[in-house]
Protein backbone atom coordinates (compact mmCIF):
# COMPACT_ATOMS: atom_id res chain seq x y z
CA UNK A 1 0.00 0.00 0.00
CA UNK A 2 2.59 2.20 1.01
CA UNK A 3 4.24 1.62 -2.68
CA UNK A 4 0.72 3.11 -4.21
CA UNK A 5 1.17 6.20 -2.22
CA UNK A 6 4.94 6.61 -2.96
CA UNK A 7 4.13 5.98 -6.92
CA UNK A 8 1.18 8.73 -7.04
CA UNK A 9 3.40 11.38 -5.29
CA UNK A 10 6.01 10.85 -6.61
CA UNK A 11 4.58 10.55 -10.65
CA UNK A 12 3.47 14.54 -9.77
CA UNK A 13 6.37 15.90 -8.78
CA UNK A 14 8.08 17.02 -11.58
CA UNK A 15 5.06 17.58 -13.24
CA UNK A 16 5.01 20.80 -11.74
CA UNK A 17 7.69 21.83 -13.25
CA UNK A 18 7.40 20.53 -16.40
CA UNK A 19 4.02 22.69 -16.80
CA UNK A 20 5.68 25.58 -15.76
CA UNK A 21 6.34 26.40 -19.74
CA UNK A 22 2.72 27.02 -20.85
CA UNK A 23 1.79 29.11 -17.50
CA UNK A 24 4.66 31.48 -18.58
CA UNK A 25 4.07 32.31 -22.19
CA UNK A 26 1.35 35.15 -23.13
CA UNK A 27 0.45 35.73 -26.59
CA UNK A 28 0.81 39.31 -26.35
CA UNK A 29 4.46 39.04 -25.42
CA UNK A 30 6.47 41.37 -28.62
CA UNK A 31 9.70 39.05 -28.00
CA UNK A 32 11.12 36.49 -26.10
CA UNK A 33 11.67 37.03 -22.18
CA UNK A 34 15.13 35.48 -21.08
CA UNK A 35 12.64 32.42 -19.39
CA UNK A 36 11.14 32.00 -22.93
CA UNK A 37 14.37 31.22 -24.37
CA UNK A 38 15.43 28.67 -21.20
CA UNK A 39 12.39 27.33 -21.09
CA UNK A 40 12.85 26.57 -25.54
CA UNK A 41 16.29 25.74 -24.73
CA UNK A 42 15.56 23.30 -22.14
CA UNK A 43 12.12 22.29 -23.97
CA UNK A 44 15.07 20.86 -27.09
CA UNK A 45 17.58 18.90 -24.88
CA UNK A 46 14.82 17.29 -23.24
CA UNK A 47 14.06 16.09 -26.83
CA UNK A 48 17.26 14.93 -27.42
CA UNK A 49 17.60 13.10 -23.84
CA UNK A 50 13.93 11.27 -24.79
CA UNK A 51 15.61 10.54 -28.28
CA UNK A 52 18.53 8.90 -26.96
CA UNK A 53 17.06 6.79 -24.27
CA UNK A 54 14.28 5.86 -26.92
CA UNK A 55 17.55 4.95 -29.72
CA UNK A 56 19.05 2.66 -26.75
CA UNK A 57 22.65 5.19 -26.89
CA UNK A 58 21.52 6.38 -23.03
CA UNK A 59 20.95 4.44 -20.62
CA UNK A 60 17.71 4.66 -18.03
CA UNK A 61 20.31 5.94 -15.07
CA UNK A 62 22.03 8.37 -16.78
CA UNK A 63 18.81 9.27 -18.45
CA UNK A 64 17.42 10.34 -15.27
CA UNK A 65 20.73 11.93 -13.67
CA UNK A 66 20.63 14.12 -17.24
CA UNK A 67 16.88 14.94 -16.95
CA UNK A 68 17.32 15.56 -13.19
CA UNK A 69 20.00 18.47 -14.05
CA UNK A 70 18.24 20.07 -16.56
CA UNK A 71 15.03 20.49 -14.20
CA UNK A 72 16.95 21.82 -11.52
CA UNK A 73 18.56 24.53 -13.64
CA UNK A 74 15.00 25.04 -15.36
CA UNK A 75 13.97 25.88 -12.11
CA UNK A 76 16.86 28.31 -11.55
CA UNK A 77 16.22 30.26 -14.39
CA UNK A 78 12.18 30.79 -14.14
CA UNK A 79 11.81 33.23 -11.14
CA UNK A 80 8.70 32.59 -9.09
CA UNK A 81 7.46 35.90 -9.98
CA UNK A 82 7.13 35.07 -13.54
CA UNK A 83 5.13 31.91 -12.52
CA UNK A 84 2.83 34.18 -10.40
CA UNK A 85 2.30 36.96 -13.19
CA UNK A 86 1.51 33.98 -15.67
CA UNK A 87 -0.72 32.48 -14.32
CA UNK A 88 4.08 -3.53 -3.47
CA UNK A 89 2.42 -5.68 -5.65
CA UNK A 90 2.71 -6.54 -8.92
CA UNK A 91 -0.21 -4.27 -9.59
CA UNK A 92 1.31 -1.14 -7.79
CA UNK A 93 4.25 -1.72 -9.60
CA UNK A 94 2.85 -1.73 -12.89
CA UNK A 95 2.11 2.07 -11.70
CA UNK A 96 5.44 2.89 -11.58
CA UNK A 97 6.96 1.33 -14.85
CA UNK A 98 7.84 3.31 -17.75
CA UNK A 99 5.88 6.74 -16.40
CA UNK A 100 7.98 6.99 -12.81
CA UNK A 101 11.70 6.08 -13.83
CA UNK A 102 12.87 9.88 -13.95
CA UNK A 103 10.27 11.21 -11.76
CA UNK A 104 11.16 9.38 -9.16
CA UNK A 105 14.59 10.68 -9.33
CA UNK A 106 13.96 13.88 -8.82
CA UNK A 107 11.57 13.28 -5.93
CA UNK A 108 13.60 10.99 -3.71
CA UNK A 109 16.75 13.80 -4.84
CA UNK A 110 14.93 16.43 -3.51
CA UNK A 111 13.74 14.15 0.16
CA UNK A 112 16.47 12.43 1.02
CA UNK A 113 19.75 13.77 -1.50
CA UNK A 114 21.67 17.09 -1.97
CA UNK A 115 19.97 19.29 -4.22
CA UNK A 116 23.02 21.79 -3.94
CA UNK A 117 25.36 19.35 -5.84
CA UNK A 118 23.99 19.98 -9.20
CA UNK A 119 25.46 23.82 -8.95
CA UNK A 120 27.29 25.21 -6.58
CA UNK A 121 25.93 28.78 -6.60
CA UNK A 122 22.11 28.00 -5.85
CA UNK A 123 20.49 24.44 -5.18
CA UNK A 124 17.28 23.21 -6.44
CA UNK A 125 13.79 24.11 -4.41
CA UNK A 126 13.03 23.31 -1.08
CA UNK A 127 9.81 22.23 0.25
CA UNK A 128 8.90 25.57 1.46
CA UNK A 129 9.20 27.30 -1.89
CA UNK A 130 7.20 24.67 -3.81
CA UNK A 131 4.28 25.46 -0.96
CA UNK A 132 4.93 28.96 -1.99
CA UNK A 133 4.59 28.39 -5.62
CA UNK A 134 1.27 26.39 -5.57
CA UNK A 135 -0.18 28.85 -2.46
CA UNK A 136 0.32 31.41 -5.49
CA UNK A 137 -1.12 29.30 -8.59
CA UNK A 138 -4.22 28.87 -6.36
CA UNK A 139 -4.12 32.25 -5.89
CA UNK A 140 -3.85 33.09 -9.59
CA UNK A 141 -6.38 30.20 -10.68
CA UNK A 142 -9.14 32.09 -8.58
CA UNK A 143 -8.35 35.13 -10.80
CA UNK A 144 -8.07 33.45 -14.41
CA UNK A 145 -10.62 29.93 -13.87
CA UNK A 146 -11.01 29.19 -17.31
CA UNK A 147 -6.72 28.61 -17.52
CA UNK A 148 -6.97 24.52 -18.04
CA UNK A 149 -2.92 24.15 -18.00
CA UNK A 150 -2.78 26.17 -14.35
CA UNK A 151 -5.78 23.58 -12.75
CA UNK A 152 -3.64 21.34 -14.33
CA UNK A 153 -0.34 21.89 -12.60
CA UNK A 154 -2.57 22.77 -9.43
CA UNK A 155 -3.87 19.24 -9.26
CA UNK A 156 -0.46 17.31 -9.70
CA UNK A 157 0.84 19.98 -7.22
CA UNK A 158 -1.45 18.76 -4.35
CA UNK A 159 -1.01 15.17 -5.54
CA UNK A 160 2.69 15.51 -4.08
CA UNK A 161 1.52 16.92 -1.10
CA UNK A 162 -0.76 14.14 -0.69
CA UNK A 163 -3.62 16.63 -0.61
CA UNK A 164 -5.71 13.95 -2.71
CA UNK A 165 -9.40 15.58 -2.54
CA UNK A 166 -8.17 18.97 -3.36
CA UNK A 167 -6.21 17.15 -6.47
CA UNK A 168 -9.74 16.05 -7.53
CA UNK A 169 -11.45 18.84 -7.51
CA UNK A 170 -8.37 20.60 -9.52
CA UNK A 171 -8.39 17.95 -11.92
CA UNK A 172 -11.74 17.95 -12.30
CA UNK A 173 -11.80 21.69 -13.16
CA UNK A 174 -9.42 21.30 -15.77
CA UNK A 175 -11.43 18.40 -17.70
CA UNK A 176 -14.20 20.51 -17.66
CA UNK A 177 -11.90 22.68 -20.21
CA UNK A 178 -9.79 20.04 -21.63
CA UNK A 179 -12.13 16.99 -22.57
CA UNK A 180 -9.78 15.07 -24.94
CA UNK A 181 -6.30 15.34 -22.79
CA UNK A 182 -5.96 11.91 -21.98
CA UNK A 183 -3.26 12.27 -20.01
CA UNK A 184 -4.72 14.57 -17.62
CA UNK A 185 -7.70 11.80 -17.17
CA UNK A 186 -4.68 9.60 -16.19
CA UNK A 187 -4.08 12.15 -13.29
CA UNK A 188 -7.23 12.89 -12.24
CA UNK A 189 -7.94 8.41 -12.20
CA UNK A 190 -4.56 8.53 -10.17
CA UNK A 191 -5.91 11.41 -7.58
CA UNK A 192 -9.67 10.58 -7.33
CA UNK A 193 -8.53 6.57 -6.54
CA UNK A 194 -6.15 7.63 -4.15
CA UNK A 195 -9.17 10.11 -2.65
CA UNK A 196 -11.27 7.00 -2.33
CA UNK A 197 -8.57 4.71 -0.25
CA UNK A 198 -6.83 3.73 -3.35
CA UNK A 199 -9.44 2.04 -5.07
CA UNK A 200 -9.97 2.04 -9.34
CA UNK A 201 -13.23 0.49 -9.16
CA UNK A 202 -16.33 2.78 -10.38
CA UNK A 203 -15.10 6.36 -11.63
CA UNK A 204 -11.38 6.07 -11.41
CA UNK A 205 -12.30 3.43 -14.08
CA UNK A 206 -14.06 5.06 -16.23
CA UNK A 207 -11.93 7.92 -16.54
CA UNK A 208 -8.92 5.79 -17.39
CA UNK A 209 -11.07 4.00 -20.15
CA UNK A 210 -11.97 7.61 -21.85
CA UNK A 211 -8.63 8.16 -21.51
CA UNK A 212 -7.82 5.08 -23.78
CA UNK A 213 -10.56 5.64 -26.45
CA UNK A 214 -8.80 9.03 -26.56
CA UNK A 215 -4.97 7.60 -26.70
CA UNK A 216 -4.36 4.05 -26.80
CA UNK A 217 -0.75 4.21 -25.98
CA UNK A 218 -1.21 6.41 -22.85
CA UNK A 219 1.55 4.45 -20.55
CA UNK A 220 -0.15 5.53 -17.28
CA UNK A 221 -3.58 4.95 -18.70
CA UNK A 222 -2.66 0.98 -19.53
CA UNK A 223 -0.89 0.76 -16.28
CA UNK A 224 -4.07 2.19 -14.27
CA UNK A 225 -6.14 -0.21 -16.45
CA UNK A 226 -4.41 -3.08 -15.89
CA UNK A 227 -4.58 -1.87 -11.89
CA UNK A 228 -8.23 -1.98 -12.50
CA UNK A 229 -8.50 -5.32 -13.85
CA UNK A 230 -6.40 -6.92 -11.53
CA UNK A 231 -8.27 -5.43 -8.27
CA UNK A 232 -10.92 -7.47 -9.83
CA UNK A 233 -9.51 -10.22 -10.21
CA UNK A 234 -9.99 -10.08 -13.89
CA UNK A 235 -6.03 -11.59 -14.53
CA UNK A 236 -6.08 -12.07 -18.16
CA UNK A 237 -7.34 -8.60 -19.00
CA UNK A 238 -4.90 -7.09 -16.75
CA UNK A 239 -2.28 -9.14 -18.33
CA UNK A 240 -2.93 -7.86 -21.73
CA UNK A 241 -2.80 -4.59 -20.87
CA UNK A 242 0.12 -4.67 -18.84
CA UNK A 243 1.65 -6.68 -22.44
CA UNK A 244 0.30 -3.35 -24.84
CA UNK A 245 2.97 -1.27 -22.62
CA UNK A 246 5.99 -3.29 -23.35
CA UNK A 247 6.36 -1.77 -26.79
CA UNK A 248 6.56 2.09 -25.21
CA UNK A 249 9.67 1.30 -23.38
CA UNK A 250 12.95 0.73 -24.38
CA UNK A 251 13.65 -2.89 -25.49
CA UNK A 252 16.08 -4.61 -22.48
CA UNK A 253 15.07 -2.05 -19.91
CA UNK A 254 14.45 -2.18 -16.55
CA UNK A 255 11.14 -0.90 -17.05
CA UNK A 256 10.45 -3.56 -19.90
CA UNK A 257 11.63 -6.43 -17.32
CA UNK A 258 9.53 -5.10 -14.47
CA UNK A 259 6.51 -5.31 -16.40
CA UNK A 260 7.24 -8.82 -17.90
CA UNK A 261 6.97 -9.69 -14.52
CA UNK A 262 3.76 -8.45 -13.71
CA UNK A 263 2.43 -9.31 -16.71
CA UNK A 264 3.67 -13.08 -15.92
CA UNK A 265 2.46 -12.65 -12.62
CA UNK A 266 -1.35 -12.37 -14.13
CA UNK A 267 -1.03 -14.72 -16.43
CA UNK A 268 -0.05 -17.25 -13.67
CA UNK A 269 -2.85 -16.12 -11.86
CA UNK A 270 -5.62 -16.04 -14.90
CA UNK A 271 -3.89 -20.02 -15.26
CA UNK A 272 -2.23 -18.84 -18.91
CA UNK A 273 1.01 -19.93 -19.83
CA UNK A 274 4.74 -18.56 -19.96
CA UNK A 275 4.65 -14.87 -20.68
CA UNK A 276 6.61 -14.94 -24.17
CA UNK A 277 8.14 -11.16 -25.02
CA UNK A 278 6.05 -9.24 -27.22
CA UNK A 279 7.52 -8.23 -30.64
CA UNK A 280 9.82 -4.34 -30.19
CA UNK A 281 8.44 -3.28 -33.43
CA UNK A 282 9.68 -0.82 -35.31
CA UNK A 283 10.92 2.93 -33.52
CA UNK A 284 11.96 5.96 -34.93
CA UNK A 285 11.43 9.84 -35.54
CA UNK A 286 9.16 11.61 -38.01
CA UNK A 287 10.15 15.02 -39.04
CA UNK A 288 9.64 17.88 -41.12
CA UNK A 289 11.69 19.65 -43.58
CA UNK A 290 11.95 23.25 -42.82
CA UNK A 291 10.34 24.31 -46.51
CA UNK A 292 7.36 23.06 -45.85
CA UNK A 293 6.32 24.49 -42.61
CA UNK A 294 4.77 27.25 -43.81
CA UNK A 295 1.87 24.88 -45.67
CA UNK A 296 0.67 22.87 -42.54
CA UNK A 297 -0.98 23.79 -39.56
CA UNK A 298 -0.71 22.18 -35.83
CA UNK A 299 -4.04 21.01 -35.85
CA UNK A 300 -3.65 18.66 -39.16
CA UNK A 301 -3.67 15.42 -38.97
CA UNK A 302 -0.76 13.16 -39.26
CA UNK A 303 -0.50 9.40 -39.97
CA UNK A 304 2.47 6.80 -39.87
CA UNK A 305 2.01 3.72 -41.29
CA UNK A 306 4.35 0.12 -41.58
CA UNK A 307 3.80 -1.50 -44.53
CA UNK A 308 5.56 -4.54 -45.71
CA UNK A 309 8.51 -3.72 -48.27
CA UNK A 310 7.53 -7.22 -49.65
CA UNK A 311 3.62 -8.33 -49.30
CA UNK A 312 0.76 -6.74 -48.99
CA UNK A 313 -0.25 -3.05 -49.56
CA UNK A 314 -1.55 -2.83 -46.42
CA UNK A 315 -0.62 -1.26 -43.20
CA UNK A 316 0.40 -3.47 -41.04
CA UNK A 317 0.34 -0.74 -37.87
CA UNK A 318 -0.99 2.84 -37.89
CA UNK A 319 -0.65 6.00 -35.79
CA UNK A 320 -2.46 8.83 -36.00
CA UNK A 321 -1.38 12.54 -34.33
CA UNK A 322 -1.12 16.03 -35.29
CA UNK A 323 1.28 18.05 -36.83
CA UNK A 324 1.64 19.91 -33.71
CA UNK A 325 3.42 17.48 -32.31
CA UNK A 326 6.26 16.75 -34.51
CA UNK A 327 8.74 16.41 -34.57
CA UNK A 328 7.53 12.87 -33.51
CA UNK A 329 8.56 9.65 -31.52
CA UNK A 330 7.06 6.86 -32.77
CA UNK A 331 6.30 3.20 -31.98
CA UNK A 332 4.90 0.84 -34.66
CA UNK A 333 4.15 -2.47 -33.39
CA UNK A 334 1.72 -5.20 -33.36
CA UNK A 335 -1.06 -3.87 -30.58
CA UNK A 336 -1.51 -1.68 -33.78
CA UNK A 337 -2.31 -4.02 -36.29
CA UNK A 338 -5.69 -3.27 -38.80
CA UNK A 339 -6.20 -6.74 -39.82
CA UNK A 340 -5.70 -10.38 -37.93
CA UNK A 341 -2.03 -11.85 -39.33
CA UNK A 342 -1.17 -8.67 -40.66
CA UNK A 343 1.35 -7.50 -38.07
CA UNK A 344 4.74 -5.91 -38.45
CA UNK A 345 6.66 -8.97 -36.62
CA UNK A 346 5.29 -11.39 -39.42
CA UNK A 347 7.31 -9.10 -42.21
CA UNK A 348 10.98 -8.89 -41.91
CA UNK A 349 11.16 -6.02 -43.69
CA UNK A 350 9.22 -2.70 -43.51
CA UNK A 351 8.94 0.73 -44.93
CA UNK A 352 8.05 3.25 -42.77
CA UNK A 353 5.60 6.19 -44.43
CA UNK A 354 4.59 9.93 -42.41
CA UNK A 355 1.48 11.85 -44.23
CA UNK A 356 -0.11 15.28 -43.52
CA UNK A 357 -3.61 14.73 -44.45
CA UNK A 358 -4.95 17.89 -45.72
CA UNK A 359 -8.18 16.46 -45.61
CA UNK A 360 -8.25 14.45 -42.92
CA UNK A 361 -8.37 10.83 -44.31
CA UNK A 362 -6.00 8.00 -44.59
CA UNK A 363 -6.42 8.11 -47.98
CA UNK A 364 -3.77 9.70 -49.37
CA UNK A 365 -5.23 13.09 -51.36
CA UNK A 366 -3.09 15.39 -53.91
CA UNK A 367 -1.95 18.43 -51.14
CA UNK A 368 -0.90 16.23 -48.60
CA UNK A 369 3.02 16.33 -47.68
CA UNK A 370 4.31 12.87 -47.22
CA UNK A 371 7.76 11.07 -46.71
CA UNK A 372 9.28 7.96 -46.53
CA UNK A 373 11.91 5.52 -45.11
CA UNK A 374 13.81 2.67 -47.25
CA UNK A 375 13.25 -0.63 -46.31
CA UNK A 376 14.00 -1.38 -42.40
CA UNK A 377 14.08 -4.15 -39.98
CA UNK A 378 11.30 -4.62 -38.36
CA UNK A 379 12.37 -4.41 -35.22
CA UNK A 380 14.69 -1.37 -36.31
CA UNK A 381 15.13 1.35 -34.41
CA UNK A 382 16.20 5.19 -34.71
CA UNK A 383 14.39 5.35 -38.08
CA UNK A 384 14.41 8.81 -39.63
CA UNK A 385 11.71 9.89 -41.64
CA UNK A 386 11.28 13.22 -42.88
CA UNK A 387 8.01 14.46 -45.04
CA UNK A 388 9.82 16.36 -47.70
CA UNK A 389 7.45 16.10 -50.65
CA UNK A 390 4.03 16.90 -51.76
CA UNK A 391 1.51 14.30 -53.10
CA UNK A 392 0.58 15.02 -56.49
Amino acid sequence: MIGFWIIAALLAAVAVFLVLRPLLSRKEQARLSRSDANLSIYKDQLRELEADLAAGTLGPEDYQRARLELEARLLEDVPAVEVESAGGSGRRAALAVGIAVPLLALAVYLATGTPRALDPQQGAPDVAQLEAMVARLAAKLRENPDDAEGWKLLGRSYGVMGRFPEAVDAYAKAAQRAPRDAQLLADFADALAMARGQRMEGEPARLVERALEIDPQNLKALALAGTAAFERQDYANAAALWTRMLPLVPPNSEDARTIAGNVEEARKLAGIGKYRAAHPGVRGTVSLAPDLQKQVKADDLVFVFARAAEGPPMPLAVLRTRAGDLPLQFALNDSMAMAQGLTVSAYPRVVITARISKTGSAKPSAGDLQGASLPVANDATGVAVTIDSVVH
